[in-house]
């Protein structure tokens, strides 16, 4: 009796309680025991802190399994090398299929159209100015340490290399002995030539990245929609904004590259043709290729023309140099802006440091790769990081 006394006036009492203390006491046992109390210790593992023989093996069983998993990139290096080649490929080549597109053409006949006008391009080219280059690189590099002993000769150089005490002639020497080595130019083209290192290896390594180029070209959009249904519903909308931003700047970086580059090659071969300097081709064509190194790029090719030029005549030389430090103007405040206007606002900081570890570890085209690798880094940091570590 007392004690159901006791019950109905504890409810009495509850239900005459302040409205703020009833909520503030349910909230209290919602929330559980205090932040503050420390977590109830389970003592060690079993099998782990107890057997010292089975946490060793577990440990050197991780260490097998991951040695054997570095040993295995490490081999399938070349694939994975040819999958990202051809995966930046695609994305060089998407904003052309997306101007194919807004003109009415369907995403099938774009990329089938691009791919018979590259096979085309791509057959004169090795059937008409391969063999050519061919001859014409082994004149060039045949040439050159002659052309350097003729070049110190010159009255000008005499001059000058007396005003520096022979380091002009020292200067000429050790370039002379250094493109004379064959090791020099491999070194030069071992950026292309890490795509296979026979002829049949460089071969099926460019129809393999071909082929998966029009693969991944195809195929694009359902790859993205397949990789966005990975993603959780809440940061979905996040992941496709920053994959679209990411795609859509590599490709038109890249596609930008290779414009400027394409527009440096023609003002050299004019230039050097104009100028009476000998093997404007093949010089035109190096041009092209060392274009494509960020930053830097335009500044060895000027370097390396005015050098080959001088060694025609000096006049030529001074102005070929004249010429290209014009046209490094022009690309710089009107080519660049023109081209690069939608693509990639990277720091020139990090484009030096990148496209130098990108060129260390895969030559030229890791170079070229590096830029927008960093740049997606850059874009993952600004939208995701930051705000994360300001909202803690």
């Amino acid at each position: 009796m007392d004690e159901q006394t006791a019950g109905s006036a504890g409810k009495t009492a509850d239900a005459h309680a302040p409205e703020s203390l009833t909520r503030r006491n349910s909230r209290h046992q919602a929330s559980g025991p205090r932040r503050g109390r420390r977590p109830v210790s389970l003592g060690p593992i079993p099998g782990i802190g107890t057997n010292p023989m089975g946490w060793g093996f577990r440990v050197t069983l991780g260490v097998l399994i991951a040695l054997l998993l570095a040993v295995s990139l490490d081999s399938l290096a070349p694939v994975t090398f040819n999958i990202c080649a051809a995966l930046f490929l695609a994305l060089a080549l998407n904003p052309l299929v997306g101007m194919l597109r807004r003109r009415g053409v369907s995403r099938g006949k774009a990329v089938l159209l691009i791919a018979l006008v590259f096979a085309l391009v791509a057959g004169v080219f090795l059937a008409f100015f391969v063999p050519f280059a061919i001859r014409q690189g082994i004149a060039l590099v045949l040439s050159i340490p002659a052309g350097l002993q003729s070049l110190a000769t010159q009255e000008w150089v005499l001059d000058l290399n007396t005003l520096t005490n022979g380091g002009v002639e020292s200067f000429l020497r050790t370039l002379g002995d250094t493109v004379g080595q064959t090791a020099f130019w491999g070194s030069v083209a071992g950026g292309a030539l890490r795509l296979g290192g026979t002829l049949v290896g460089l071969v099926s390594s460019a129809v393999f990245i071909a082929v998966l180029t029009l693969y991944f070209l195809m195929s694009l959009r359902s790859m993205k929609r397949g990789f966005y249904s990975l993603v959780s519903a809440s940061k979905r909308h996040t992941t496709i904004y920053l994959t679209e931003k990411i795609t859509d700047s590599v490709g038109r970086y890249l596609g930008g590259m290779v414009v400027l580059a394409f527009f440096n090659a023609l003002f050299s071969l004019l230039l050097l043709t104009l100028t009476g300097v000998p093997f404007a081709a093949v010089i035109s064509l190096a041009a092209f290729f060392i274009t494509l190194i960020p930053l830097i790029g335009t500044i060895l090719t000027t370097v390396f023309m005015t050098i080959f030029a001088l060694i025609s005549s000096p006049t030529a030389g001074l102005i070929v140099l004249i010429s290209m430090l014009i046209y490094m103007q022009v690309e710089a405040y009107v080519l660049t802006p023109k081209v690069m206007s939608k693509a990639l606002e990277v720091p020139g900081a990090i484009v030096l440091i990148s496209a130098t570890a990108g060129a260390t570890l895969m030559g030229l085209p890791g170079a070229l790769i590096a830029v927008p690798a960093a740049a997606a880094g850059i874009l993952i940091v600004r939208y995701i990081v930051v705000p994360q570590r300001s909202n803690q």
